[in-house]
């Protein structure tokens, strides 16, 4: 991809986040479901602003970069290490029977059982940020339920548990 090129798919990806994510927040579906709508919109099956999906891998590589980095800076290991049953545990047969699930009905619509695993996990672990992130949104970290669901009192800024 040259330059010129880049630039201009970074004023897509801009405007489409600057459009779409105000609109799902409008809405009450939250900023990361206005950024799933926007890269769906932009996409080679809607309005194909981005045709070449592998020339722009990168930009969702540098994303996952950034939210695993901000992950990293909020996770206190006293706490991880208090919840690590919570975590480790229930987390972990939340995600197996998602992916288990999601893989079993990936395998029934004809996928290949190693194309329906990836996608089980990929699905289950996606779920997942997605349920963090509109619980931070909408500020339920620090209920019990919202604490429960996510088992984030290992961040700093959240306090969950007070």
């Amino acid at each position: 991809m040259n330059q010129h090129d880049f630039l201009i798919a970074l004023v897509v990806f801009l405007v489409a986040a600057v459009v779409a994510v105000p609109v799902a927040r409008r809405t009450g579906l939250g900023a990361v479901l206005g950024y799933l709508l926007a890269g769906a919109a932009i996409g080679p099956f809607a309005l194909r602003l981005v045709t070449n999906v592998e020339s722009i891998l990168h930009f969702s590589e540098f994303g996952v970069v950034l939210m695993m980095f901000v992950i990293g800076l909020e996770l206190e290991p006293r706490k991880l290490w208090a919840l690590r049953r919570s975590i480790f545990g229930y987390g972990g047969v939340q995600l197996a029977a998602c992916a288990l699930v999601i893989g079993i009905l990936a395998a029934l619509v004809g996928a290949p059982w190693p194309v329906a695993l990836v996608a089980g996990l990929g699905l289950a672990l996606s779920s997942t940020a997605i349920a963090l992130a509109t619980l931070g949104e909408r500020n339920l970290f620090g209920t019990p339920a919202g604490g429960a669901a996510s088992a984030s009192c290992c961040s700093r800024t959240s306090r969950p548990f007070r």
